[in-house]
């Protein structure tokens, strides 16, 4: 069975310093409610992370899709990735759309993203995804430092290498931007007191047998006022959801239940 596709209704460049970032516009121009912005995991670009989703996502709201610095048709700068430099690309990005307010569905980087929005942009989100990402650094497993040693060599055949050489405006950069990758610098790591402090409900997924420990992901959902009885005190705002059998590569495998457990809670309070 072939995987449904969502045709973008139209696409750009939006100009952000010498960035030139590229964006699609999925869903009908005319949908109420807030739109939905994308943002994808490292080394992967808007069809590799989110293609098999974004036929249900878009069914009947406004998707903003958009690919990073030095990834999908985006060019790369001479600027090490971090989760700060992405965000302000993004609030960029919407200024540049006329975008005043999204909701956000991140994953790994794009989830790192997210919560740098949620935490130094809190007016730009109502409510966010936060997908397969720590807040500390402590919150990944030790494997996954070998992140840092990827050569092009490791990946030669893969759909990521495939997928930047067909698309990247530098085809020749896979390299460095795996280097760059391998030192992306989320951030030193997001307080307590931070993550507690988010205005917007927040949804985190993880896989069960993904790149973070699950164990960081129930702390997460505690800081957000989870992890209660919620028969007596109610169903809080934010929320946890574990997949099962899901990596951390293949976090949008399970494509119906990803659907179901995101739109779920997005759709709360619109309408």
């Amino acid at each position: 069975m072939s995987t449904p596709t969502s045709t973008p209704t139209s696409t750009g460049y939006a100009p952000v310093g010498d960035l030139q970032m590229y964006y699609e516009l999925h869903g009908p121009a005319d949908a109420d409610g807030t739109p939905l912005l994308l943002l994808h995991g490292g080394l992967f670009d808007i069809d590799l992370q989110f293609g098999a989703v974004l036929p249900g996502l878009s069914a009947d709201r406004r998707v903003i899709a958009t690919d990073f610095q030095g990834h999908g048709r985006t060019n790369d700068l001479d600027r090490p990735l971090s989760s700060a430099a992405l965000a302000g690309d993004v609030v960029a990005l919407l200024a540049h759309l006329g975008v005043g307010q999204v909701d956000v569905f991140g994953f790994s980087v794009g989830g790192a993203v997210a919560l740098e929005l949620l935490v130094n942009h809190p007016g730009l989100v109502r409510r966010a995804v936060v997908s397969s990402v720590s807040f500390t650094p402590d919150g990944m497993r030790p494997e996954n430092a070998a992140v840092g040693e990827m050569t092009v060599e490791m990946i030669e055949g893969t759909p990521m290498a495939d997928s930047y050489r067909a698309k990247s405006p530098h085809p020749e950069g896979l390299q460095g931007l795996l280097d760059k990758l391998g030192a992306f610098d989320g951030g030193p790591g997001w307080s307590d007191a931070q993550i507690e402090g988010i205005a917007a409900p927040t949804l985190m997924t993880v896989g069960d047998c993904d790149a973070v420990h699950l164990e960081h992901a129930v702390r997460f959902l505690r800081l957000r006022g989870g992890d209660v009885n919620g028969d007596f005190v109610g169903v809080p705002a934010s929320q946890l959801a574990v997949f099962p059998g899901t990596t951390h590569f293949n976090g949008m495998a399970r494509t119906a239940l990803v659907l179901d457990v995101v739109t779920t809670f997005l759709e709360v309070g619109e309408g």
